[in-house]
């Protein structure tokens, strides 16, 4: 799994919500939060802090902790409040790779999460672009869904030549730092729950459940 389409983290009552407050926020230039390496490449707007963006950024995080998805697949020990970005015509973000230890409380960064807020119907342009051993992998999801991947990869914001691309993006420290082993475990969890959704608790799912639990165990960090 490299990049993982999540529909409708925002459902449509949150994104509206959402966008209300995203009227509201103020911006400045997102290179001032980026790393020394990619302050070169980082053209776009960022959201200022504040009480706006302090609402907007809790109901986003509400939505992916309650993300059933996005919890077996991540994990997550502990998540960052959201940066919300702006690229308008002529803006973008060049190749970088994220940091390995970001934000005051230093989460390390296991996987990357976008939110995408725009409509994509309603700009030109804009697709993450992430690479991979296969090549480049790009998204472009509708408004409300997110796309999770892993933190450790090359990856890009290709210019926006028209309209407007907003989106909040986030990272996760993981309660399992192997990516691999990350990938046994949500395996095994939607095999325990179709099970469980099918037969209810037979002796089946006890194994399967008890083997989840155990590996959980074993891998988790502390």
């Amino acid at each position: 799994m490299v990049l993982v389409h999540i529909p409708n983290v925002l459902d449509a009552a949150m994104l509206g919500n959402v966008r209300l407050l995203a009227e509201g926020l103020q911006w400045g230039a997102g290179a001032a939060t980026a790393g020394w390496h990619a302050r070169a490449v980082k053209n776009n707007d960022q959201a200022l802090a504040g009480p706006v963006l302090e609402r907007l950024q809790n109901l986003v995080v509400a939505a992916l902790q309650a993300n059933p998805v996005l919890q077996s697949m991540a994990l997550p020990r502990r998540m960052l409040p959201p940066l919300v970005s702006r690229c308008e015509a002529g803006q973008g973000y060049g190749t970088h790779v994220d940091d390995a230890l970001i934000g005051a409380a230093g989460i390390r960064s296991d996987l990357s999460v976008t939110v995408f807020l725009s409509d994509p119907k309603t700009y030109v342009g804009g697709e993450l672009m992430v690479e991979t051993l296969a090549g480049e992998d790009d998204a472009k999801f509708p408004a409300g869904d997110a796309v999770l991947y892993p933190s450790s990869l090359l990856h890009r914001v290709a210019p926006v030549t028209a309209g407007q691309r907003l989106v909040a993006v986030t990272w996760i420290e993981s309660r399992v730092r192997d990516p691999g082993q990350r990938e046994i475990l949500f395996d095994l969890d939607r095999v325990r729950r179709a099970i469980f959704d099918k037969e209810g608790k037979t002796g089946t799912f006890d194994l399967v459940a008890k083997s989840y639990a155990n590996l959980l165990r074993s891998w988790a960090d502390g």
